[in-house]
């Protein structure tokens, strides 16, 4: 009883504030401000200054099956006012823009485009919000009075919420959902297209799969750790004490923002006019009904609170009318369009079998009388099917495709962000978005800047910059020069202070290299898929000296001292865990090297060795033989191998031949770095757009030089095709090109000619036959020499004879077949030619009787 008056109470106070809407110029003074508060970078289109006279016949004149639709739908419309007068009148046949009545199913004209993108809803709904420039209804609480074809709106790139749901349940039918648009109310946001106080689409984040955690094992024999001797409520005391500051200072921050974001209250809510697409579930595998805005192509629920009621819906096939009660919006509707209760059907379902007569005999009894009385009543029980679509065909060619947006930029403002979108191959650097991110809702302090590349020759696919940290990151797409995936910086200058990330596409390097970090101390470089297991290579510089320029010197003699290396390596099953090296470590000012090994099994500690280097030279600096003192070793239990002093002095020898190899190899690494950068400079200023060899559109400049090139040719050199097939031009030449000769000289062409093809064709002959004796001449060497060296051959020496022998047996093999072909095939060769040169124009009245 209480939730009755208090909704009660609600009405009238509605409909208190509503009455100053009853007043006709009251009304317009509310619309007008209502217009004025849509924002809209775009001019005022006048669409009476539109040119219909190229328009096919079907949008300025209604068909007689048009006709008599519009009368159905007039019926329609009084049973319905009849039984409904407290309702809205219902959107059922507007004018086109030839000013001609159009039923609204036939306005929607399912197509489906020769696009890969737009055979999926979002890239329908995508296309649609960039392509159309979005109108406000001229009132916002009734629909319009007129509903455009498609194309003409994708001729004119704009139109109301109608238009936009009428193009894109198209383009969604055509693609095989099952789509229809939807009259109805929504709030103020959705019909104003505000997004202001939306979060922008890029700013959620994908639902990440929790992983499962992994098992910890435990060991029985695991050192405990050390009791914790911190009182632990005092630390618990700390830490909520904290939580509770954070959270009131959180409430205090959302508080503040929520009343700057309180939008003022909406006198027109519930009574908005607005038009969105339903997908029903089902077809394409859709799992859930669901709507899209138009406006933005985005997805909504059907129980979104942002959409208030539902009229009437309708397809290219039918219309059908809200029946059901919409004071909780569309959260509580049934979308069984079946369900003659809750939606009500213009137009009956015409997909119902007729009943037959079971048996041929009851039908033979009838009489004449009786089937003239059944022809009447099915007759006028038979349903109307929909007229087809009137519009167009609806194409899009795939430079607008491309284009998208007018003008080929588009902006939209979301909460303290700001999204810009341009055309491909629109800005010379290939920019086709740009997302800014604000720390306040005014939009005046930029905090982070993401930029979207395409079509780049340098493949820069991605940037952010950190306004707040000035700190860069560059993503670019396989393919770059140095096999570069990102990188991240503060400046381009090398060696500064800051912190500088490359990463690489691993798999496009011989060295495995997965992602350099470096500094002006330090250089950290990662691997993945070595041979050596290497998988970390830590490097620390010492102090640079004054830089000193000499006559005659190098300029890269002030490098930065090396003072450590250190190298950590994956487990290498193949060795024993005591020889396999996990770390290593080379002190380069100290001349000291550290070795640990992995953990043996059921073990806590690893094997170790320290080498020192230093103590290899005695005082004098002559090098002195290898003592206990220069190797100190931990063994982690019984070794398998006794190592001796010699063992220790050999792997001296070689971790010192590493440590120069390493050192050189940090010095490349350097001199990589510095040409990135380098290259990442150049390619900034000389910017390149790449365009497909498929882009004809672009591509068009070259299309017509090398027609003009083609066309020139063949003016200049005539008949230039035809000399080069012209078997008799050689013989011709002899004689001059007369356009007439004697007998005699027929005669005399002709033989020569006989007598030209018969030589080369045993010329040919010879050719393969000399070929053959050479390959069987070399297979007899191989099998003499086989045979005198069978016994001492190893077996690599015999699989290579083996495959050898089967080479040349191949080759022998297809010489044969060559030559046996030639010969049958010659006499016929011969004969078709003895045949062309009887018939040839310019021979055949000397040789017609020869």
């Amino acid at each position: 009883g209480n939730r009755m008056e208090v909704l009660e109470e609600e009405e009238e106070q509605r409909e208190e504030e509503l009455k100053p809407l009853e007043v006709g110029d009251n009304l317009q003074k509310k619309v007008s401000v209502e217009q004025a508060c849509v924002p809209s970078g775009v001019p005022d289109f006048d669409w009476s200054s539109t040119d219909t006279s190229q328009l096919p016949s079907s949008y300025k004149i209604n068909s007689l099956k048009e006709k008599k639709l519009l009368h159905i739908a007039d019926h329609f419309l009084q049973q319905y006012t009849h039984l409904c007068p407290d309702r809205k009148p219902l959107f059922l046949h507007p004018v086109n823009e030839c000013g001609v009545e159009k039923f609204v199913s036939t306005t929607v004209r399912p197509t489906l485009l020769p696009y890969t993108e737009l055979y999926h809803w979002d890239g329908c709904a995508s296309f649609v919000s960039d392509y159309l420039t979005m109108e406000p209804l001229k009132s916002p609480i009734t629909p319009p009075t007129s509903l455009y074809s498609p194309t003409t709106i994708l001729k004119y790139q704009r139109g109301n919420c109608f238009d936009f749901s009428v193009l894109l349940c198209s383009m969604l039918i055509g693609a095989g959902y099952d789509a229809y648009c939807v009259h109805g109310y929504a709030t103020r946001d959705i019909c104003t297209l505000d997004e202001t106080l939306e979060l922008c689409p890029l700013f959620r984040k994908p639902q990440e799969v929790p992983k499962e955690g992994m098992k910890k094992t435990s060991h029985k024999y695991r050192v405990k750790s050390p009791p914790d001797l911190q009182s632990k409520f005092e630390l618990q005391q700390e830490a909520k004490k904290k939580a509770e500051t954070e959270a009131a200072q959180k409430n205090k921050e959302r508080e503040e923002e929520k009343e700057v974001e309180k939008p003022t209250r909406d006198h027109l809510y519930g009574l908005r006019v607005h038009a969105w697409v339903l997908v029903l579930s089902g077809k394409r595998e859709v799992p859930e009904t669901f709507f899209i805005n138009p406006f933005t192509g985005n997805s909504h629920s059907t129980k979104d609170e942002h959409f208030l009621g539902i009229e009437s819906v309708w397809n290219h096939r039918n219309y059908w009318v809200n029946m059901q009660d919409c004071w909780n919006g569309c959260r509580d509707l049934i979308f069984d369009l079946g369900d003659t209760i809750c939606w009500e059907i213009m137009l009956p379902e015409s997909n119902k079998a007729l009943q037959l007569l079971p048996d041929a005999e009851e039908e033979k009894e009838l009489s004449d009388r009786d089937m003239d009385d059944m022809q009447e009543k099915e007759e006028e029980d038979m349903s109307f099917d929909m007229p087809p679509s009137w519009v167009a065909p609806i194409r899009i060619s795939p430079r607008e495709f491309e284009t998208r947006c007018s003008q080929g930029r588009k902006v939209i403002l979301y909460k303290k962000a700001k999204l810009e979108k341009w055309a491909p191959y629109l800005n010379r650097n290939g920019l086709v978005k740009r997302l800014t991110v604000y720390a306040d809702l005014d939009c005046t302090e930029v905090v982070e800047v993401r930029e979207w590349f395409t079509n780049r020759e340098d493949m820069l696919d991605r940037r952010e910059v950190n306004k707040q940290t000035q700190l860069t990151t560059e993503y670019f797409s396989p393919g770059h020069l140095l096999g570069l995936k990102a990188h991240t910086y503060m400046s381009l200058e090398p060696e500064t202070e800051t912190e500088r990330t490359m990463e690489f596409y691993n798999e496009a390097r011989v060295d495995g290299l997965q992602k350099r970090v470096e500094n002006a101390n330090e250089m950290t470089e990662y691997f993945m898929g070595r041979d050596d297991f290497l998988h970390i290579r830590h490097v620390e510089f010492g102090k640079r000296e004054k830089k000193i320029h000499l006559v005659g010197t190098r300029t890269d003699i002030n490098s930065r001292p090396i003072a450590q290396i250190k190298e950590c390596f994956h487990r290498n099953l193949e060795k024993p865990a005591d020889e396999d090296v996990a770390e290593r470590i080379f002190l380069i000012t100290e001349e000291t090297i550290h070795l640990t090994y992995h953990l043996k099994d059921k073990y806590i500690t690893a094997s170790k060795k320290d080498f020192f280097k230093a103590a290899e030279r005695d005082r004098k600096g002559n090098e002195s033989f290898m003592t206990a003192e220069m190797c100190v070793t931990y063994q982690a239990g019984p070794s398998e191998k006794d190592k001796k002093l010699l063992h220790l002095y050999k792997l001296l020898q070689e971790l010192t031949e590493e440590e120069k190899q390493l050192k050189l190899q940090v010095r490349q690494s350097e001199a990589e770095v510095l040409n990135i950068l380098k290259i990442r400079e150049n390619e900034e200023t000389t910017l390149k757009l790449s365009v497909s060899i498929y882009n004809t559109e672009r591509n068009e400049k070259r299309r017509q030089q090398y027609e003009a090139m083609k066309n020139t040719m063949e003016d200049e050199l005539p008949g230039r095709e035809e000399g080069d097939l012209d078997y008799l031009a050689p013989f011709l030449i002899q004689i001059g090109h007369r356009e007439k000769m004697t007998r005699g000289q027929a005669l005399h062409i002709r033989d020569d000619c006989l007598a030209d093809f018969k030589h080369r064709l045993i010329d040919k002959v010879n050719i393969i036959q000399a070929r053959f004796e050479k390959a069987v001449e070399e297979l007899q060497k191989e099998q003499h020499w086989f045979r005198e060296n069978q016994d001492q051959l190893s077996a690599e020496e015999e699989d290579d004879f083996l495959v050898r022998y089967s080479e040349t047996m191949f080759h022998i093999h297809v010489l044969v077949l060559r030559l046996n072909r030639e010969k049958q095939t010659a006499p016929q060769k011969y004969l078709a030619l003895e045949e062309k040169l009887r018939k040839d124009p310019r021979l055949a009245e000397h040789l017609g009787h020869a």
